[in-house]
């Protein structure tokens, strides 16, 4: 059984360690609330289940209040479908939706496992894992540690097959005189400020580095237009789309990515191998992408910078240096697989398929 929220980093995980484990022959159940409707389509071949669930964050008063009896709610609903599905192990993937479930799972004695993708264990996995029989890393873990150290195993991330397959895909060092290929995104739903700083940045680059460019940039629906009438007037080749389908793909293409640094972005960017300015979310709860940042950049695999320091004049000047060492990119392209696990999906399924055995 898998339980997880319906953000992206919680979603592709799930996703492909439940393609891995019906590979294997496991049936599978996927767990989450009733908001989350694309869950039939996202995992074919699985049982979805609904309980109820709430969160204590961005709620009114009145939800606030209600928040506890939701959650009692939902534990009884989980205590009553683990009771009737009788699975052999239960994995959480963080989010509040997973909360009922895991903790139902806990008071069973049903062996529990959490898998946290960020250096840093999100609010939904802290809750339970002092209790969990197995924490499923995937970078250093800092902050907020268990007591019990020796239930963390460094599996990496279950990654998509689309990521997998561009393992190692080779980096084509930029040319002199060619072209500049950068891709620029922002998690699944684009973000503003790259909409608002990278494109008055481009326009500060050289006529000469700006007639190389070709730019991919994800953005939001909204902010569109004014991308696009930025770069027009710059007289740079742009791409933009508020969602890409083959985003691994385009990183493959890329010679210089610029994104948010969540968990699945930094593994991908790490298997990939591609070199990134990384400018975490600046209000994620507890601050959760900058560890993520920061295993990149001290691998040498790219730069970290943080969203209340990038200007445009900045990011301008940050990208000159980048694209006039040719070679440094291609260093840091190598760099970042130092931190790269693709063999991520197949250890936690062999992790879990390990603890179910062993009840």
């Amino acid at each position: 059984m898998l339980s997880a929220g319906g953000t992206a980093g919680h979603l592709y995980p799930a996703q492909a360690l439940a393609g891995e484990l019906m590979r294997r022959g496991e049936k599978i159940v996927v767990m989450t609330d009733s908001r989350f409707k694309n869950y039939a389509t996202a995992f074919p071949g699985a049982v979805i289940e609904t309980v109820p669930s709430a969160a204590f964050s961005d709620r009114s008063v009145i939800g606030l209040v209600a928040a506890p009896f939701e959650i009692i709610g939902g534990i009884v609903m989980s205590l009553i479908k683990l009771s009737r599905i009788r699975p052999a192990a239960v994995v959480g993937f963080g989010g509040y939706p997973s909360v009922p479930v895991m903790l139902a799972a806990i008071v069973t004695r049903i062996p529990t496992a959490i898998l946290t993708p960020d250096a840093l264990l999100g609010r939904a996995n802290r809750l339970v894992m002092n209790s969990v029989n197995l924490i499923a890393a995937n970078l250093p873990l800092v902050r907020f540690l268990p007591k019990n150290m020796s239930r963390v195993v460094y599996t990496g991330n279950p990654m998509r097959p689309e990521v997998v397959a561009l393992e190692g895909a080779p980096y084509d060092t930029p040319q002199a005189n060619g072209a500049l290929r950068l891709l620029v995104f922002g998690g699944s739903q684009g973000a503003r400020a790259f909409s608002e700083i990278v494109p008055p940045a481009i326009a500060m680059l050289s006529t000469e580095l700006r007639a190389r460019l070709e730019i991919v940039q994800q953005c939001r629906a909204e902010d569109l237009e004014a991308v696009k009438v930025g770069y027009f007037a710059a007289g740079v080749k742009a791409e933009l789309a508020a969602f890409f389908g083959d985003l691994p793909s385009r990183m493959a293409w890329a010679h210089l990515v610029i994104a948010r640094s969540g968990a699945g972005t930094v593994s991908e960017l790490a298997v990939i191998g591609r070199p990134a300015i990384l400018v975490p979310l600046p209000h994620a709860l507890d601050d959760n992408q900058t560890p993520n940042a920061d295993a990149l950049a001290s691998a040498g695999g790219g730069w970290r910078v943080r969203q209340s320091e990038l200007t445009p004049k900045k990011l301008a000047a940050m990208l000159t240096e980048a694209f006039s060492l040719p070679d440094d990119l291609a260093r840091r392209a190598a760099a970042a697989r130092k931190i790269a696990k693709p063999e991520g999906t197949a250890k936690v399924a062999d992790a879990v398929q390990s603890l179910a055995r062993a009840a």
